[in-house]
């Protein structure tokens, strides 16, 4: 029934009243057991034939404002008078996207200026509605109708415009109790009304509706009318009511348990509010040998998530450290913070006092004895004994003492000191004198530097002013030798 077109042709000509396809085996086994003289029960579960791509549901109710139409417009208001909380929970949580739509007929041109469809219609044959009474001459008349279902949808309009369209709910119960038929309220003075009421924008609203004695289209009735028009999975909007979820028609009874079950088969597994939860809408199959999922007895943990569908097996997140696992046999915690849940399952024990864990926030898994401990680190940490072992405290003079995951080393008098990184013993005395000796050392070594290094500069500076010196006075020296290497050259000729 979700997808008849996958049958064939050849059966679907032959199908005149509401059926169900089954597979040829499952029919089998029901005429086998019909046949056996067995009592056959069927359950038709619709969860799956719905599209459930996330976590939100996109649903559309197309409804009448008419409240004259006997028991199928007294079923319309009884659900909206049930449904209305619902609704307006899951829409102001986001879980839901919801839209209210009317179904609207026009009249043919060859009729437009008949008294039927004058009484009938608005905007000059465009858009109509049946006469509430099914006669002409006493009442309201189907324009009535159109312009209220008008107002509905303007109201929508300018409350999901301001983020609260569940206001709608609030209207259609309140116009259906201040403003019925029956009691000739069925006015658009009423109307405005329970707008101002509800605290809403009567002027928006108003200029929404526009005009409808004007021989033009109104554009939200004609967005309504090409609505009507299926597209997709979805076939086209002839009866009412109709509701659609998640863009497939909802083929149930008009109350609130069925269609809050059809809701919630549109979220995504897991994803869906705890209101499908609820023990009126499905069963918890964790409360059952707890769903075959991993369950931590001792700290009452469980994988097991409960879900509109059934369940899933997802390992925890607890007091914000995440278990990791497969969900079904095993998880474990993981990640910062896990020894604080039941010590990340690795071994702690308590002596005297001091607690000693093989868990380490520092790793995001696994398990390892702490330094002066061996073993396993999950069951058991037994303490290492470093005196017989022979590990430490092995210096001349030493005593060896030991505890419960470490030891103690003592030295031979109270003049020895023990130095636990270099495992030996130390005179407390020859200790500090060594000390304060190589402090000395130290401070006359920077002293000797300091002056060598003053030295150098001295005589480096000296250097550089000697330097300076000789060019300046280079300038001038040249030309006296230059006077005198002439006069010599001048000599030596004249001899020759």
């Amino acid at each position: 029934m979700d997808t008849p077109e996958s049958a064939g042709k050849e059966h679907l000509e032959n199908i005149t009243v509401p059926s169900a396809l089954v597979s040829k085996r499952f029919g089998d086994d029901l005429k086998t057991a019909l046949e056996n003289g067995d009592m056959v029960n069927v359950l038709l579960d619709w969860r799956e034939s719905l599209p459930h791509p996330d976590e939100r549901v996109e649903y559309e109710f197309w409804t009448n404002s008419n409240d004259e139409c006997g028991a199928k417009c007294d079923m319309q208001m009884n659900f909206v008078r049930s449904f209305r909380g619902v609704a307006q929970l899951l829409e102001q949580r986001g879980y839901t996207q919801f839209a209210p739509h009317y179904i609207t007929w026009y009249c043919p041109e060859a009729f437009i200026l008949s008294k039927q469809c004058t009484s009938q219609c608005i905007n000059h044959g465009r858009y109509c509605a049946p006469d509430p009474e099914q006669d002409f001459t006493t009442g309201y008349d189907g324009k009535d109708v159109v312009v209220q279902n008008l107002i509905q949808i303007c109201l929508f309009k300018v409350a999901n415009e301001s983020r609260k369209p569940w206001l709608w709910w609030d209207y259609v119960h309140d116009f259906a109790i201040r403003c019925p038929m029956k009691e000739k309220k069925y006015t658009r003075d009423c109307a405005n009304g329970v707008i101002k009421s509800l605290g809403m924008d009567i002027d928006k609203i108003n200029k929404c509706v526009g005009d409808p004695d004007a021989d033009e289209d109104n554009p939200v009735l004609k967005a309504e009318q090409d609505a009507q028009i299926g597209h997709g999975s979805r076939g086209d909007v002839t009866i009412l009511p109709t509701f659609v979820v998640n863009n497939r028609q909802y083929r149930g009874k008009l109350d609130k348990r069925a269609v809050l079950r059809a809701i919630c088969s549109g979220f995504e597994e897991t994803t869906e509010p705890d209101i499908c939860l609820t023990q009126d809408i499905q069963t918890n199959q964790c409360l059952e040998n707890n769903g075959g999922c991993w369950l931590d007895n001792r700290n009452n943990f469980t994988a097991c998530k409960d879900t509109f569908r059934g369940r899933v097996c997802e390992c925890p997140i607890v007091n914000g450290v995440q278990f990791v696992g497969d969900g079904y046999t095993h998880c474990e915690a993981s990640g910062v913070g896990r020894c604080q849940i039941n010590n990340g399952g690795c071994w702690k024990e308590t002596r005297n006092g001091k607690s000693v864990s093989a868990c380490s926030n520092e790793e995001s898994k696994g398990c390892k004895c702490p330094p002066g401990f061996k073993g396993d680190g999950i069951h058991s940490c037994d303490d290492i004994d470093e005196c017989k072992d022979k590990l430490f405290c092995q210096c001349n003079g030493c005593s060896c003492e030991n505890t419960w995951g470490s030891y103690e080393c003592g030295c031979g008098g109270s003049s020895m000191l023990y130095i636990r990184e270099h495992d030996t013993c130390v005179s407390k005395v020859g200790n500090a004198s060594v000390g304060w000796g190589f402090l000395w050392v130290i401070f006359f070594g920077l002293g000797f530097a300091g002056v060598g290094a003053y030295a150098v500069y001295k005589y480096r500076l000296r250097s550089y002013m000697d330097s300076e010196i000789r060019a300046i006075m280079a300038q001038y020296m040249p030309l006296e030798n230059q006077d005198t290497s002439s006069h010599q050259r001048t000599v030596e000729r004249a001899d020759i």
